[in-house]
């Protein structure tokens, strides 16, 4: 059977990001699911190996892909801004329901034998402990990713994110997470930095997988 899901995903390039906002570098769906797929697996990461006592504690291979799909109806819905999305709860409600459909019409483009595995990260099992818990990884990884955005407009002096990011900090503040608090102390500042500013050294030892690795 032919398929015609993965060059659906390869025109998430094609999906911008912000449509209200004036950008002086647009962000496509695709650029924005890598960055937060690559957050959200440290994330996952830092509370299996750091922040795990008495936690559930997602795979975080399974968080990762759980991220870098999780925008994927845009490619049929496109990126509606969320002061609409969320303007009140009918209008909330009509767009899940309009995600989860173009989700099932992604779903469909896929070999039979291959729609249960992509079910997996597609449509989750959010009452699934584990489940929720990655749910919860992404989204703050989502968050992650909307604040390094308006820190990239901000360096530019474009006024247009302050607002945005302002908002997206204090939702980040809100989760209450070791793991998003030590992103936020220890990675985070160095997204406002140039690269003449950022401190690599091409010697460094990496050999170190030991307990003090972070």
């Amino acid at each position: 059977m032919n398929t015609s899901f993965f060059a659906m995903i390869h025109r998430m390039r094609y999906i911008n990001r912000w449509g209200l906002m004036r950008n002086t570098e647009l962000e496509n769906i695709q650029e924005h699911s890598h960055d937060v797929a690559v957050i959200a697996h440290l994330l996952a990461i830092l509370r299996k190996s750091k922040f795990s006592e008495g936690r559930v504690c997602p795979d975080p291979a399974f968080v990762a892909t759980l991220a870098l799909y999780h925008d994927l109806p845009e490619i049929i819905t496109g990126d509606m801004p969320k002061p609409l999305k969320y303007h009140n709860l009918p209008m909330e409600t009509t767009y899940k329901e309009i995600e989860r459909e173009a989700i099932e019409v992604l779903l469909a483009m896929l070999p039979e034998e291959l729609r249960c595995e992509y079910s997996t990260f597609l449509l989750p099992d959010r009452d699934d402990a584990v489940v929720a818990e990655a749910l919860i990884l992404v989204k703050a990884a989502d968050c992650f990713s909307a604040y390094i955005k308006c820190l990239d407009e901000q360096k530019v002096g474009n006024r247009e994110f302050e607002r945005a990011r302002v908002e997206v900090g204090e939702r980040l503040d809100a989760f209450g997470l070791p793991e998003v608090d030590w992103f936020k102390k220890n990675a985070l500042p160095a997204y406002a930095k140039s690269l003449d500013e950022i401190n690599f050294d091409f010697n460094l030892n990496t050999s170190d997988c030991g307990d003090n690795a972070f």
